[in-house]
């Protein structure tokens, strides 16, 4: 055994970190890790803080990768993605971490690190705690996961909406208005190229399908509904990232439809299951079932 640790750099590792994740998966996020499509949606979004991939840590083993410590959005969080037989790295992988990850609060002022630890890992939990992790209440991350029927129930709209998919209208203004206005960041939607780009970028991932980013389209044209669905072929799931319907048609099943239409998508394709990182009632409602928790613990340094 001879573990070595290097800096992630992106060019080259982005795909050795996506083929670790899919080789490493076990039935139900067994193995705690995330699932791949989440590192692929995490390099697409526009909140990612590119400037500081390169602080991403990485250790192999002979060559290939074993673990792999890395933050989401920006620095100040850490995510810890480990090989089972090598569980004994998430000591120096937490000290990796508080050292090179670690953030500044909004007054500029303290260094802190936020940690996520699957709740069924009692050992890493118990690491935590010792080196002065405060868990944060609200903070837990659930994962939920719906089986997929052999034989999908039949989907509907009210009259005059319809379904459709960026595979047949790709208009990013459309998805950029239903994305903003989706998540609640008000009327006044900024339209421009920049935009338009951004959301062709969260998109248009490098193993996406545009067959399977869902929308429902209301009587004017405009995209009022969106579902972003990825296909993981290997491992034969599908997993739902993001979901956002704008706030005036809300509360008329558009938002269940087009999520139960991108994983009948999938299911076609072979999937057997579809997860998503919620457990709101919206998805407890369609059939998903809570399966694993993600504790979220932080250190003020």
């Amino acid at each position: 055994m001879s573990i070595t640790f290097r800096n992630y750099v992106h060019d080259k590792d982005y795909q050795l970190v996506s083929d670790f994740l899919v080789a490493h998966y076990q039935t139900d996020n067994k193995d705690g890790n995330w699932l791949e499509p989440a590192w692929e949606y995490m390099h697409g979004h526009p909140y990612l803080d590119a400037s500081s991939l390169g602080r991403i840590g990485i250790w192999e083993d002979g060559g290939e990768i074993v673990a792999v410590v890395h933050y989401e959005s920006r620095l100040g969080e850490a995510f810890f993605q480990i090989h089972p037989a090598y569980r004994h790295l998430r000591r120096e992988m937490l000290a990796y971490a508080e050292t090179s990850l670690a953030g500044i609060d909004e007054a500029n002022v303290r260094r802190y690190l936020n940690v996520s630890v699957n709740e069924d890992d009692a050992e890493f939990l118990s690491l935590v705690r010792e080196r002065g992790y405060n868990r944060i209440v609200g903070g837990d991350c659930p994962m939920t996961k719906f089986d997929i029927p052999a034989s999908f129930p039949s989907i509907s709209l009210p009259d005059g909406f319809h379904l459709t998919s960026l595979a047949e209208e790709c208009d990013w203004a459309k998805v950029h208005r239903v994305m903003w206005r989706g998540f609640d960041h008000g009327d006044d939607v900024p339209m421009n190229e920049e935009e338009y780009e951004s959301r062709r970028k969260m998109f248009d991932t490098p193993s996406a399908r545009r067959d399977l980013k869902i929308a429902v389209k209301a009587p004017n044209g405009d995209f009022v509904s969106f579902c972003g669905m990825f296909h993981e072929p290997i491992n034969r799931f599908a997993y739902v990232e993001p979901v956002a319907t704008v706030p005036d048609h809300r509360r008329m099943g558009l938002g269940k439809t087009a999520v139960l239409e991108g994983i009948r998508r999938c299911g076609a394709l072979g999937a057997e299951v579809a997860y998503v990182g919620s457990d709101q009632d919206f998805y407890l409602a369609l059939g998903f079932r809570k399966i694993s928790t993600s504790q979220h613990w932080v250190k003020y340094l």
